[in-house]
């Protein structure tokens, strides 16, 4: 079963409010830049363009997305929260019910796609 398969199984494997979730946050995530690619690691989904930019999951009372850069990136629109203390990352923990502002997801997930494009500085090696 190839990523794309394995995503549709673990969406189609939660029927409710979570899987339909998923499902939408997935066309939200392939529609926000054309070279997203998906992959299946660590037993979730995961979307990547130039390295990892968002992984998915579903929770027994939510879904949530993480920015594997997310740390780098800008939210004015304070999406993130969760993960907030983290080093790199941050998330979004999305409950039922919870309105979901996807312009500025749509925003995120391109300004982490765009960061992924940045040549990265190499890390200063210690003497």
């Amino acid at each position: 079963m190839n990523a794309s398969e394995q995503i549709t199984a673990y969406i189609d494997a939660h029927a409710d409010w979570r899987g339909k979730l998923l499902a939408r946050l997935r066309k939200l995530i392939l529609a926000a830049s054309p070279g997203i690619v998906e992959e299946w690691k660590w037993n979730v989904p995961v979307w990547s363009h130039n390295g990892n930019v968002v992984g998915g999951a579903v929770f027994q009372g939510y879904v949530k997305l993480n920015f594997f850069k997310g740390a780098q990136i800008q939210d004015p629109q304070h999406l993130f929260n969760a993960g907030l203390e983290a080093k790199t990352s941050r998330a979004i923990d999305i409950h039922q019910g919870d309105k979901l502002n996807e312009p500025a997801l749509k925003k995120l997930i391109q300004d982490a796609v765009a960061l992924n494009a940045k040549p990265q500085k190499a890390a200063k090696k210690t003497k």
